[in-house]
């Protein structure tokens, strides 16, 4: 990987997401080597991701060169690099590029999407982990209006304008609020020709009620403004399978569609080389310094860590603050490790969880106080901008949304990936 020797201790990093970044910040000018690998240069703000695919920001306004972040710093190195597998007996990482050693090792490989073993679905439906698959999500949408004019069956039609997202989590509730505006106010002008009454967007929920993870006053809101948008809600509904043309349920629902996106669940992304440290969301189990279990030189933080507690008997919420909270702690602790200094616990300070259901309708939830409507909708927009690496980001990011707000439009309606084609050319070599 051509990184120097040094004479501080070397910290290697894995993962570029915001428990990453964080702890890699926190590092600045310590006397640490540090070296952060992840398999893109970028790091992407995953809460917005559905605004790109719905058009509503540009691909670049969410995402921030990970060389901008650390350059300034001094001994940190970034590499573009797949990691294949650590060795904690030999204290190495082995990446595609080449194999670096460490004295301590913080794996920060977020989550992935989690299709609870069902292979057809993980074939056919659409995810929203990453800038690529969004912008697949994006051309998916408008190739099938596309094709929705172009065709004189009327049950084509409706399946190519029938869009199905399984799971009412954040994801799920925001981007079906965005088709929903979508539908309202952007469509109509682009597509006067076609019968919009036709498009129908199904929001569908396992358990009883959306957004199940915050307060239920903050649901109850959430799905009453799901139903003026006209999304048809359908909770304690389990998808069973969809095999690229129709959805179906556990109990007996099916919906015609080719267009379905999932966000269902989510579980660890470990490295190879941990694995009996896994538990059953294949994370990473760690204790109160976020040390993977039997090791004093290996960490794991942010989604792909699991630290039980009596008030987190699943782990921490697989969010942002938790990732950003715990690598700030994590590089004062290695810190007080190489001095041979006691470690401090990791206590998770909530400071609350939010979603948006569309313009001016919002939920928030602090520790002590749920409101929603159009003061939550500032409040978290005010929120994610600030979050945003980057001043040109958020300034971009910020005169979007007032363009959008205005002029009822979302201009980045452009097929740069047109995904039906390379997707069945995919299918295609698959089946050779």
């Amino acid at each position: 990987m051509n990184i120097p020797d040094s004479r501080n201790p070397r910290v290697v990093i894995i993962g570029g997401g915001f428990a990453g970044l964080s702890i890699a910040k926190q590092l600045k000018n310590r006397n640490f080597q540090v070296v952060l690998l992840d398999k893109h240069n970028y790091h992407n703000f995953q809460p917005l991701m559905y605004q790109v695919a719905t058009g509503g920001l540009e691909a670049g306004t969410i995402a921030y060169p990970i060389r901008k972040v650390v350059q300034e710093h001094k001994e940190t190195y970034f590499r573009m690099a797949n990691v294949e597998s650590v060795d904690t007996k030999g204290k190495k990482v082995i990446a595609d590029i080449g194999t670096i050693y460490y004295d301590y090792l913080v794996i920060a490989t977020g989550s992935t999407n989690n299709y609870f073993g069902n292979k057809e679905i993980e074939k056919n439906s659409m995810v929203m982990k990453t800038i690529p698959e969004a912008l697949d999500i994006r051309s998916l949408i408008l190739e099938n209006f596309e094709l929705a004019l172009q065709t004189n069956d009327e049950q084509e039609r409706r399946s190519l304008l029938n869009f199905v997202i399984v799971g009412a989590g954040p994801t799920g509730v925001e981007l079906a609020g965005a088709l929903a505006e979508m539908k309202k106010a952007v469509f109509p002008k682009d597509y006067p020709d076609l019968d919009l009454s036709l498009m129908e967007i199904h929001l569908v929920q396992g358990s009883g009620r959306v957004l199940d993870a915050m307060s239920e006053k903050s649901s109850k809101a959430a799905a009453k403004f799901l139903k003026k948008l006209d999304i048809k809600v359908h909770v304690d509904t389990i998808v069973t399978n969809y095999d690229g043309k129709t959805v179906t349920t556990k109990d007996g629902l099916s919906f015609d569609t080719q267009a379905v996106i999932w966000s269902a669940g989510v579980k660890g992304a470990p490295v190879e080389g941990v694995n009996e440290s896994l538990d059953r969301a294949t994370r990473i189990r760690v204790n109160e310094f976020n040390q993977v279990e039997g090791f004093d030189d290996v960490f794991a933080i942010g989604d792909v860590a699991a630290m039980y507690g009596e008030k987190y008997k699943f782990g921490h919420p697989m969010m942002a603050q938790p990732a950003i909270q715990q690598g700030e702690l994590l590089a004062e602790n290695l810190d007080r490790l190489a001095k041979k200094q006691s470690l401090k616990k990791f206590v998770y300070n909530d400071k609350g969880s939010m979603a948006t259901i569309g313009r001016n309708k919002a939920v928030v939830d602090l520790p002590k106080l749920h409101f929603n409507g159009v003061f939550a909708w500032f409040v978290w927009m005010f929120v994610h901008l600030m979050s945003l690496i980057g001043f040109k980001n958020r300034t971009l990011v910020f005169w979007s949304w007032v363009y959008n707000y205005f002029v009822f439009d979302r201009e980045s309606r452009i097929i740069v990936r047109p995904f039906r084609k390379r997707r069945a050319k995919e299918l295609e070599n698959d089946s050779l």
